[in-house]
């Protein structure tokens, strides 16, 4: 009940004035977030996406195609299902509170996911372009929103994919905030 009650309160007045209280407990797990980040098999998983050299024309056509796919695609059920995926799933269920981890490429294309992430490329928002930054590579931490898949509020934390001192792609890792804030 008291959930329901916190949950409606949030709604009726505004996320903004939350947005700014990054819970403390998000920075404490940075580091193994990071650590996924240089993953070999997470590596592998996007340099061998990466040499394909897609076009950003052909990313935005599947992109298209994506969002009009009600149910998975065999290539979404492929990028559910490829090792680098496995390796997503196995770190997802080493704690309650992540929720929805997903893959991207060097021009915010899906790698590997999940879940079905409600769109392919994720090259025009900031989870990708602050994370990736230009080949640099950064933490981006996102504004606390309410996920409609989870039921709950989630912050995404986004890493980079490091090759030695490079960025080549970055992974987005959804965050319960209820369960992170039980541990």
């Amino acid at each position: 009940m008291m959930k329901s009650i916190i949950t409606l309160l949030i709604t009726v007045f505004s996320l903004s004035a939350f947005s700014e209280e990054i819970p403390p407990q998000i920075y404490k797990i940075v580091p193994s977030l990071n650590a996924l980040g240089a993953d070999p098999l997470i590596i592998e998983a996007v340099n061998k996406q990466n040499a394909q050299h897609a076009s950003l024309d052909s990313i935005k056509q599947l992109d298209k195609q994506w969002r009009a796919t009600q149910g998975l695609s065999s290539e979404m059920k492929a990028m559910m299902n490829n090792k680098a995926a496995l390796r997503l799933s196995e770190f997802e269920q080493t704690k309650s509170y992540f929720f929805e981890l997903f893959l991207m490429d060097n021009q915010g294309a899906n790698v590997a996911m999940t879940n079905k992430t409600s769109d392919y490329w994720q090259g025009d928002e900031a989870k990708w372009k602050e994370s990736f930054k230009g080949g640099k590579g950064a933490v981006h931490i996102g504004d606390i929103e309410f996920d409609e898949s989870a039921q709950d509020y989630l912050i995404q934390v986004s890493v980079p994919v490091m090759e030695g001192n490079k960025a080549i792609g970055a992974i987005t890792i959804g965050i319960n905030l209820d369960e992170l804030e039980a541990q």
